[in-house]
């Protein structure tokens, strides 16, 4: 994302997007998705939008929550928006919200304030009253005095009052609550209603002649929230509730675009309202925190996380370039692209789909490998910099007197302002740096690496051949000429031929795309991770701490979860867990501190102690999905999907991960005084906390992996045979069991 991306004269306004993707909402029924707010439902494709607030001494405050200004919490939300709760402080009174929505045409509420709830049906197009139609705004009591509304409703359940018959949307709506109320001024195209007494109101909207209006609100909403907890991602012991700020950071920031007549996951609704004070009209895509964002939602829904990933990939140009940013207003962005991390995530969200392949979302990889293959095609033929090697750069485009210049070349890295690219220069004959940057070269070969290994899944093999052999010769070529001897590490080589001072974790991507052997890895990562530099309480900030350009402020310092998820790939992808595991485990802390405090999921996190980022001049968005990246990785100590197989491991201290979304069902993983691992509630796993299992598959016909360390291990067959106990002791032990738990253990890694 780049807060600092200019509109440009020649950046092309955004056009309709093919058909909605399977995996993406539906635009029907109540749900949060009306960006401009967070406190109220909308029913799509037409009807009322439903607004909450309190009466303040002005008048109502129906809006204005934002992450910096009113939220208290937002709680779990549903992908469809069948349940959602919320709690935001306004006029001195705190109000908290329970919606039961969804697909269905009626919608159920609980308001409960300390104040006097305020509540706006907009969006009307007339109102309906029982004697003078069509013009009265609600039906008014005859036994109370005139401006006021609420009879009691027979047909609503005894005590309940009909506050008012609106039209909207071609139909006749009924509001109906168990509390009478006050009429406000408001809007013409609004009915506005305050509630005479504080406390708990319950609410029922739906078309005036629908069944099922007589439900009691409580008894429903108890319904929506039980069948919402069968499935929500949990965590609990050393993960605390990473997994409701995950899951909260994705799911409440799905909004609905009507330019497009589809449902949109950008990674913060705030950020892209301009009525929020974000930066755009209603939407926009950016590329690298759409394919994040869909990463994370992986782990809350299979389904979902695929329309994510795919809501991005119809705007590729006809070159394979994904453009930087796409939105409603503004336009995208044709001179540049972001960093190609799109093959890493989608894979990585595939591996972690299910147990085997047999079980794993190959409709995600169908859907997204030309698009990604095209576009890491792109890179070499656009982005050829310093001594052949990638840098980042911006084209130049007929209209966009902004574009080819370095500061557009900065933002295509996704390191907006970054003390990397103080002293580089923008080469017109190249349109890049003349900067040849180690985070691009080894991102970019990680991505041949997935795309390989996905081309393989499809059964396009010669493409995975090509993949494979275009890696090992860029790798090469980045291991010899991105090493500084003298340094001892890897660092950006500028056109000169002198290698960049400048160190951030963009260095440890080297890891990532398998540059160094084994010991050189270990030897980089270590120097790199010392206190002073990138490591401490506070690991990995975006340029170093005894970088002369390091100011802890946003890409100059502050610690960003995109930045902080690739870095410890690298690490974990050469084992080096006694590096990684500290690393991650501060990393968790920042996480739930920020969670704990103030319901915040980071834009990006501070590198110092005491700063508070809530300000919004401070620049750290307050509920970003690509945040519980922090959270992705703190996951990945338990349960990690890996391309040999599960890697499961006890991480020394109580934790406990429920409900992530498999194609067999739902894992869940416990460590306390024994690891087990359990799919539907059935043990497959039960270890003692000494032995780490990698390498784990499990199809209808047998179960393989790996154990090692030192204790027991009970592994469940695939059939209806008892748990099947393995001795680990010293060497690793390599198992296979058949469906009635026959097979064989062996020594050996099987790797």
């Amino acid at each position: 994302m780049s807060r600092m991306s200019g509109s440009g004269a020649g950046e092309r306004r955004a056009t309709r997007t093919p058909a909605r993707a399977t995996g993406t909402p539906a635009p029907i029924g109540w749900n949060t998705w009306d960006v401009r707010t967070h406190t109220g439902m909308s029913r799509l494709p037409s009807g009322p939008r439903v607004r909450f607030g309190v009466l303040g001494p002005g008048g109502p405050v129906l809006d204005g929550f934002t992450w910096r200004d009113g939220f208290e919490r937002l709680g779990p939300h549903t992908v469809d928006g069948s349940y959602a709760e919320a709690t935001v402080r306004a006029a001195g009174h705190r109000l908290r919200l329970e919606f039961a929505g969804g697909p269905g045409d009626i919608l159920y509420v609980r308001a409960e304030s300390t104040g006097r709830v305020a509540l706006s049906v907009d969006g009307l197009t007339g109102v309906v009253e029982p004697t003078r139609r069509p013009r009265a705004m609600v039906r008014p009591d005859t036994a109370e005095r005139p401006g006021t509304a609420g009879r009691p409703d027979a047909a609503a359940g005894a005590g309940d009052f009909l506050l008012g018959t609106v039209l909207a949307g071609g139909l006749r709506w009924t509001v109906t609550a168990s509390s009478a109320a006050d009429r406000v001024e408001g809007p013409p195209d609004a009915l506005v209603l305050a509630f005479r007494v504080p406390g708990p109101v319950e609410l029922r909207i739906g078309p005036a002649d629908a069944p099922g209006t007589a439900a009691r609100t409580a008894g429903v909403l108890a319904s929506h929230r039980a069948a919402a907890d069968l499935t929500r991602l949990r965590s609990g012991g050393r993960l605390g509730a990473a997994a409701d700020a995950l899951a909260t950071a994705v799911t409440w920031n799905t909004v609905h675009a009507p330019d497009l007549g589809r449902v949109l996951t950008p990674t913060s609704r705030d950020f892209v309202c301009a009525e929020r004070t974000g930066f755009y009209g209603t939407w926009a895509l950016h590329a690298w925190d759409t394919f994040f964002t869909g990463l994370v939602a992986s782990a809350v829904d299979r389904d979902y996380a695929r329309g994510i990933f795919e809501q991005i990939l119809p705007y590729a140009d006809e070159t394979g370039m994904i453009p930087n940013r796409v939105s409603d207003d503004r336009g995208r962005t044709d001179d540049r692209s972001q960093p190609p991390v799109g093959a890493l995530t989608v894979y990585q969200a595939y591996l972690a789909g299910g147990l085997s392949h047999g079980t794993r979302d190959t409709t995600l990889l169908r859907s997204t490998f030309p698009a990604l293959l095209a576009w890491h095609d792109w890179w070499p033929r656009a982005r050829r910099g310093p001594h052949g090697l990638l840098a980042w750069g911006s084209d130049p485009i007929a209209g966009d007197p902004a574009s080819a210049t370095l500061d557009r070349a900065k933002r295509e890295s996704g390191l907006d302002d970054s003390p990397m690219y103080d002293e580089a220069r923008y080469d017109p004959a190249t349109h890049t740096m003349d900067l040849a940057d180690v985070g691009l070269n080894a991102l970019h070969i990680a991505d041949a690496e997935a795309l390989a290994d996905i081309a393989g899944i499809l059964g396009e093999q010669a493409t995975a051949d090509r993949l494979r052999a275009e890696a090992a010769t860029a790798r090469a070529a980045a291991d010899r000429l991105l090493w500084d001897a003298e340094r001892g590490g890897y660092r950006n080589l500028t056109a000169a031929g002198t290698h960049d001072p400048h160190v951030s974790p963009t260095m440890l991507y080297a890891l990532l795309g398998g540059l160094p052997d084994a010991g050189r890895a270990a030897a980089t990562a270590a120097d790199l991770l010392r206190p002073e530099v990138l490591g401490g309480t506070r690991p990995l900030p975006s340029v170093a701490r005894d970088d002369p350009g390091f100011a802890a402020t946003y890409w100059r310092g502050r610690i960003w979860a995109p930045m902080a998820y690739l870095a410890v790939r690298g690490l974990r992808r050469y084992g080096l867990t006694e590096l990684s595991r500290p690393v991650v485990g501060n990393l968790l802390r920042l996480f739930l501190d920020e969670w704990r405090g103030y319901g915040h999921v980071r834009e990006n996190y501070p590198a110092v102690d005491g700063e508070n980022l809530t300000g919004f001049e401070k620049r750290s968005d307050g509920l970003m999905a690509w945040g519980g990246l922090l959270a992705y990785l703190a996951f990945g100590e338990l349960a990690d999907a890996r391309p040999d197989g599960w890697r499961f491991a006890h991480p020394g201290e109580p934790a406990e991960l429920g409900n992530l979304p498999l194609g067999e069902g739902r894992l869940g993983v416990r460590a306390a005084k024994r690891l087990t691992v359990r799919l539907e509630g059935r043990v497959l796993l039960d270890t003692a906390p000494g032995v780490v299992v990698r390498g784990y598959r499990r199809t209808a016909d047998e179960v393989t992996g790996t154990a090692e360390g030192t204790g027991d291990l009970l592994v469940t067959p695939p059939g209806d045979g008892p748990p099947v106990p393995v001795d680990v002791r010293g060497a690793p032990r390599r198992f296979t069991f058949g469906p009635d738990g026959t097979g064989d253990v062996r020594e050996g890694s099987g790797t």
